[in-house]
């Protein structure tokens, strides 16, 4: 690692070849750390324990919070990075172990195995060399990345002339409570022609983005130690209950049980 400025930068592992055709790596990032840029001939599944992994590509850029993962096949050229402190793997799977693993980068959605798994290892991976029964569960693993969802991006972005703004304000403020109607106005347009552009760009509603980019926001406010009332209070809602509500139909657990489990 080395710094520039304010920032690290992290240099991959491993550049010609990996220690074994399936392999695990766990690590820890500081805030406003990143990779450099670079591919390699193998695929890559990435997984936060805490904090959240961005992944930039020349096309896309990816956002994961748990319990999502992103997916890099082979030959991928891609950049990740973080801004606040982040734990997370990388399982590394050579060409001859991909069948079924999707063709282009994803995101992944992780099951409660599959997390289990990635939990164990985390705590007990003996590296090289490769143990019999890190082989085995990483094979599992492999398994499961085939079987997983694929969700494309957690958090897509647009470069569309009218929507774009809409979401460059909303990041700038996740609590922003304007209606989309009135966003509209700002950018001399319609409600419906925002409408259609969220579908065609997003691949959801408009509600549904802004619901995922309060979740980001909130769980670097979790990672702070911010209480879940300020939490929810600055993030538009009338109330800590129906953040919590919101949260947990998206993360698959309440505010507090996700921070306990980035404890562990």
């Amino acid at each position: 690692m080395k710094q520039i400025g304010n920032s690290h930068v992290y240099v991959t592992p491993f550049s010609d070849r990996l220690p074994a055709p399936l392999f695990y790596r766990a690590e820890s990032m500081l805030a406003d750390s990143s990779y450099l840029e670079h591919s390699h001939s193998w695929g890559e599944f990435v997984y936060s324990f805490s904090g959240v992994m961005e992944v930039r590509l020349a096309d896309s850029h990816f956002i994961a919070p748990p319990p999502y993962g992103v997916w890099l096949p082979p030959h991928t050229e891609h950049r990740g990075q973080n801004r606040d402190t982040t734990s997370f793997c990388s399982v590394y799977i050579s060409a001859e172990y991909l069948q079924k693993l999707p063709e282009r980068p994803c995101i992944l959605a992780v099951n409660p195995l599959m997390r289990s798994i990635l939990e164990y290892l985390r705590e007990h991976f003996h590296g090289l060399p490769l143990h019999a029964e890190d082989q085995r569960l990483l094979m599992v693993l492999r398994d499961q990345l085939g079987l997983a969802e694929c969700a494309g991006s957690y958090l897509p972005d647009s470069q569309d002339s009218l929507l774009a703004p809409v979401l460059r304000q909303l990041q700038l403020n996740p609590g922003d409570n304007r209606s989309l109607a009135a966003f509209a106005k700002t950018v001399n347009t319609t409600e419906r022609t925002l409408i259609r552009r969220c579908k065609q760009e997003l691949g959801m509603t408009f509600s549904e983005w802004r619901q995922r980019l309060r979740v980001m926001a909130a769980l670097s406010m979790l990672a702070q130690g911010q209480t879940v009332e300020t939490i929810a209070f600055d993030l538009g809602y009338s109330s800590a209950s129906a953040f919590i509500v919101m949260f947990r139909k998206l993360m698959g657990m309440t505010p507090d049980e996700f921070r306990k489990g980035q404890a562990i």
